[in-house]
């Protein structure tokens, strides 16, 4: 039976989406709390800009005076506004509870460092400390399958329309996010905040995602087309097909080969799991990747 046939493929993207989906949940709300633990002791007391919204509200923070989670929260609106017109409501969806969550648990742990009293003046200490537990937090948020939303739908907007790849308009924000932080605190500050960002990077990626920044599948099923499909349309990368011989049987059959982003990982496993348990595929870890759109 064809999973894609009779206007039954969103139905099955939307068990994708849903399976495992309280344990996923629990584990991306425990992600939320431990970023927004390290945002409010150790990143926005020493006005470090990480990039992401959480960046941007430091910096409006220190020149209008607005509370952090309060300038979150307005962005990650606005942002899901834009997202629902430009993206569409799937896409959107996705970033929805991330968007109310962070800046709830960044409010409600506002003023953690009075009953904690722990001494953040050291600012590379601060720096390592703040990135490691914010990059664990970001990494389960992302394992889980899920995002904060900000600059995340900010990138996939710039990722559609201007045909760049995600990672490059990640690098792209907020890279000028954290470069815009010099304008406020100045050469010392900036320096610092790349070391953070440069650690939530490598723990999230490394530690808690795997060894890079991308996987590349290689899949052999009967039932290519289908999973071709669903790479294409619903979690839009590329797809190779590759031809091969089988070494024991010597019967022809398709390879099929693509690489994304390791958040995407969850949803390609559990999707060709989905339409063919017979499947075999090899996951591997991608260091770069060029070309493409």
């Amino acid at each position: 039976m064809n999973v894609f046939s009779n206007n039954k493929d969103l139905k099955f993207v939307e068990y994708i989406n849903k399976k495992s989906y309280f344990k996923r949940t629990i584990q991306f709300i425990i992600g939320c709390f431990i970023i927004a633990l390290s945002y409010n002791i150790f990143i926005a007391p020493n006005d470090l800009v990480p990039g992401g919204v959480g960046g941007i509200a430091i910096i409006l923070n220190h020149v209008l005076g607005i509370h952090n989670f309060i300038s979150i929260f307005i962005i990650n609106f606005l942002l899901i506004i834009i997202s629902y017109f430009a993206l569409g409501k799937e896409k959107t969806r996705a970033s929805v509870l991330g968007t109310i969550l962070f800046p709830t648990f960044v409010a409600l742990t506002e003023h953690i460092n009075i009953w904690l009293n722990i001494d953040t003046s050291h600012m590379l200490l601060s720096a390592i400390f703040g990135g490691i537990l914010y990059g664990f937090g970001a990494g389960l948020v992302f394992k889980a399958g899920f995002t904060t939303g900000g600059t995340d739908i900010l990138n996939q907007i710039i990722s559609k329309y201007v045909k760049i790849s995600l990672g490059k308009s990640m690098l792209f924000s907020d890279g000028l996010i954290v470069l815009s932080s010099v304008l406020v605190f100045g050469i010392n500050k900036l320096m610092y905040s790349i070391i953070v960002l440069y650690i939530i990077s490598l723990i999230s990626d490394r530690v808690v995602l795997g060894i890079s920044d991308s996987k590349a599948f290689y899949i052999i099923t009967d039932r290519d087309d289908e999973v071709r499909n669903y790479v294409l349309k619903y979690l839009n990368h590329g797809v190779t097909i590759f031809k091969a011989k089988g070494g024991y049987k010597k019967t022809n059959e398709n390879v099929l080969m693509t690489v994304l982003p390791t958040k995407d990982y969850y949803r390609l496993k559990e999707g060709i799991k989905e339409i063919d348990k017979d499947a075999f595929f090899i996951v591997t870890d991608t260091y770069e990747v060029f070309g493409g759109e």
